[in-house]
């Protein structure tokens, strides 16, 4: 997929395959990769062994980069890309072969230097379990079939040491001497080192003493989440989503604490009573959910135009299991959340095809109200309810507190959401503790 990717003429072979087969090819992200992978693990183990009440970390090692995710409890900590793949990087340090009789310890001091942000994250979970993923690491098992034992499921388990011990025996081998020694491939040779060095380098940062290496691909894990949407409507992978989302804001806000959990509870709760208003579905609801998190993001960069801070941001970042396309809304969803309003003036807004402008509209109103109804951010609105009447959409507040800073704020949007939902708003405080 990265080769794809990153490929200069991926539009044209896209093209082909079309006209040739008739099957419609999208091209998935980093972040999709990574997701899909994240939900084959997930399904392929068993999740109460492997994945719940212990620190897990997964590295996954492809031709064109490494992903790699710590987990705890069954849920993410981080996941990260790192464009060192075991081809790219054979291909990256080609020059340097011939100029160095030493060249897999300058390999290793390279992938080091690349490692050096993610090491002290993953030491300081004292991980134990360690997962080995990717097509590379089906070559390293077939070397080393005396050395392998089975888990649970008849899924390959090896102990660190033994690739630590292939890690010494292929550093002082030429590719030629690889490829006899072992019966493999020229091309298997020649990225064999590389990703034993990577596992190696990652086996380091934690105390696991094996690596359980299940044939778990991001093919399984998109076939889950067909099944996951068709079944349940995404439920269980959103949540996933979700997760990794929180850990952005984290990162994002540098410690602060002012996380946004009531204006997103209110969001959702206005998106979860319009429905028949607004005609969205719920993947929609997760977009909302995203923006809803991320919405104030720039203002840990800075106070002035801090929406256009947000939007930057949002786009910039790899949200896990979410497509480019995807992103542009979200981004474009947090960004009209104060009180400016899509315009064709804004080339944000132009670049979404017509669907997705009606979706930015109808989210960013929704959003909108929720923001005005905490404007205080002292959480005085205890509970909302929402009834629809003819061409009425009444909005229940209740509280117990002086509202009117919030009941004016939202009243400043009354007039958007009405010409995007198709319907007027009406705000009826209710005087109630519950």
């Amino acid at each position: 997929t990265s080769g794809l990717r990153e490929a200069e003429n991926s539009e044209y072979i896209i093209d082909q395959i079309g006209i040739k087969t008739g099957i419609r090819v999208e091209i998935i992200n980093n972040a999709q990769e990574r997701y899909y992978s994240y939900l084959a693990l997930k399904n392929k183990l068993n999740e109460k062994k492997y994945l719940h009440n212990k620190p897990v970390l997964v590295v996954n090692i492809s031709s064109g980069g490494v992903e790699v995710s710590a987990q705890r409890n069954g849920r993410l900590i981080f996941t990260e890309y790192l464009k060192l793949g075991s081809l790219r990087l054979r291909e990256m340090l080609a020059g340097l072969e011939s100029m160095s009789i030493d060249y897999p310890r300058i390999m290793e001091e390279f992938i080091e230097s690349k490692l050096y942000l993610i090491k002290s994250s993953i030491r300081s979970m004292k991980i134990r379990n360690f997962i080995g993923l990717g097509g590379e690491m089906q070559t390293i098992l077939g070397i080393i079939q005396k050395d392998i034992s089975l888990a649970g499921e008849e899924i390959p388990q090896i102990k660190t040491g033994v690739v630590t011990d292939l890690y010494n025996k292929l550093k002082g081998m030429s590719i030629n001497q690889i490829t006899d020694f072992y019966d493999i491939s020229r091309g298997e040779a020649e990225i064999l080192l590389p990703t034993v060095i990577l596992f190696n380098s990652f086996i380091k940062m934690t105390k696991a003493e094996e690596i359980l290496a299940p044939a778990a691909s991001h093919r399984y894990g998109l076939l889950y989440d067909i099944a996951d949407r068709s079944t349940s409507g995404g439920g269980s992978s959103n949540s996933n989503i979700i997760n990794a989302v929180w850990k952005i804001d984290k990162k994002v806000r540098c410690g602060i604490k002012n996380m946004p959990h009531m204006l997103v509870k209110t969001a959702l709760s206005i998106f979860d009573q319009s429905l028949e208003t607004s005609k969205l579905d719920i993947k929609d609801r997760l977009y909302l959910q995203i923006a809803a998190i991320l919405h104030d993001a720039g203002n840990y960069a800075g106070f002035t135009r801090h929406e256009k801070q947000t939007y930057n941001i949002i786009k910039m970042q790899s949200i896990l299991g979410i497509s480019d396309e995807e992103q542009k809304i979200i981004a474009n969803v947090a960004y009209y959340h104060t009180s400016k309003i899509p315009s064709r003036l804004h080339k944000n807004y132009v670049d979404l095809n017509d669907k997705d402008k009606i979706r930015v509209a109808k989210l960013s109103a929704i959003l909108k109200f929720a923001e005005s109804m905490d404007s205080s951010h002292t959480q005085k609105i205890k509970r909302l309810k929402i009834s629809k009447d003819n061409d009425l959409l009444t909005f229940y507040v209740y509280s117990a507190r002086d509202i009117q800073l919030e009941k004016w704020s939202v009243e400043e949007n009354v007039d958007y959401f009405e010409e995007v939902m198709g319907i007027k708003p009406y705000i009826q405080i209710v005087n109630s503790d519950n």
